[in-house]
């Protein structure tokens, strides 16, 4: 039986790597709807010739006309609420889209009780208590994709589902970015290609910088929580912030790992590629049948694990300090953290600047839980234009991203 597939994000890092994976197995998946910003016209386009969807959604109505006149005999919808369609054309909708502009796509795929492949932290983090009542109706899944949360679904496969969950931790693995080893004053002045050179993982810009950061791995504990943690029940396994462990580990095979309360530790292992947690969320509850990522053992001669620098890479409390605020403290730190990153990326403001930035602005936040999505926009909204004038930057509206 074919799995039809909608990709939100086609023209991004998952999405180009959602339709590798699909072209590995072309007799079980069927991409029946791409979604884009319609910046990258070219690539979209070659997207179209390749898997023939039946709709296409541009998030960005200034390239609609373009993507007509390229793109003939094609459903084109239009804008936010055009690419959050793609939610309800597929038995599964991956989402791709980079920052909070997932947001709509999440809540529009559960909420249309299909399977969410989900590739977006950022919507998650930002509208957690709203994603949560989403999440609870009648056939929504929600399958991670980052490696990290991808890896700990399938650790947390092994505990037995009709006892206690018996979980004593939760341990994020983090590559360390470009800057591992190097301390506060080192990173004074690092400049913008220093932070882009990734040592393992090919991403987009800003996912790579918050990699640099560890900016990154502090938003990946607050979406461990909202996936995996309190309370517990039909998701969690009841645990809080303080069972929810960062450890270092440069090779970036260990891509995370639980720990029961009888002492033993599950890891999921491979190489780093994409294509492994976005087949798993693809295939679930199967796995899939082109083995992306696997290990040659014969090759792989150690693996190392060191703490994370919290004096030289703040990013990583301010995060654990945003996820235990709970409510909207979540949004305002990805909020200031996507401004921040945005005018490093320009030349507005230095690497260490980020962190800066993002504190001044979580300090500033009126504590307050969001009732519905409109709260969530609302606090995004304000915290980006107090990034903005913590930034001494215009203030300009929200682009589709």
């Amino acid at each position: 039986m074919t799995t039809t597939v909608a990709l939100a994000g086609s023209t991004g890092s998952i999405g180009t790597q959602t339709i590798e994976v699909v072209e590995a197995e072309p007799d079980r998946y069927e991409i029946v709807a791409l979604g884009a910003t319609g910046r990258n016209l070219d690539l979209l386009a070659e997207q179209v010739e390749a898997v023939r969807p039946k709709v296409v959604a541009i998030a960005d109505a200034a390239f609609v006309e373009a993507a007509r006149d390229r793109l003939p005999g094609v459903e084109i919808r239009v804008g936010t609420e055009g690419l959050a369609s793609l939610g309800g054309e597929a038995d599964v909708c991956v989402n791709g889209v980079v920052g909070f502009a997932g947001l709509e796509v999440t809540l529009a795929t559960l909420l249309a009780g299909r399977r969410l492949a989900l590739a977006n932290k950022e919507s998650l983090i930002a509208g957690g208590p709203v994603v949560q009542r989403a999440r609870r109706t009648p056939g929504a899944e929600l399958v991670p994709v980052d490696s990290e949360h991808g890896a700990l679904h399938q650790c947390l496969r092994s505990r037995d589902e009709t006892g206690p969950a018996r979980v004593a931790a939760l341990v994020l693995t983090a590559s360390g970015g470009p800057f591992r080893g190097r301390t506060k004053a080192d990173l004074a002045s690092v400049t913008v290609d220093d932070a882009l050179a990734h040592p393992t993982w090919s991403m987009g810009p800003k996912i790579t910088v918050d990699s640099s950061t560890l900016m990154n791995k502090g938003l990946e504990v607050i979406e461990a929580n909202e996936l995996f943690g309190e309370p517990a029940g039909e998701h969690g396994v009841g645990i809080g912030f303080d069972e929810i462990d960062v450890v270092v580990h440069p090779q970036s095979v260990v891509h995370s790992m639980v720990t029961y309360t009888d002492g033993s530790t599950i890891a999921q292992l491979s190489m780093p590629t994409m294509c492994l947690p976005i087949g798993y969320a693809l295939a679930w509850p199967d796995r899939s049948a082109a083995p992306f990522g696997a290990i040659d053992w014969t090759s792989l001669s150690r693996l190392d694990f060191e703490p994370p620098d919290h004096d030289a890479f703040p990013c990583l409390g301010l995060a654990y300090a945003a996820g235990r605020a709970g409510g909207v403290a979540p949004a305002w730190l990805n909020a200031a953290n996507e401004e921040a990153v945005d005018a490093f990326l320009h030349g507005g403001i230095a690497w260490a600047d980020i962190a800066a930035v993002c504190a001044t602005v979580l300090d500033r936040h009126e504590p307050g839980v969001p009732a519905d999505v409109e709260d969530v926009i609302a606090a995004d909204r304000e915290a980006r234009l107090a990034a903005r004038s913590v930034m001494g930057l215009a203030s300009r509206p929200q682009e589709p991203r």
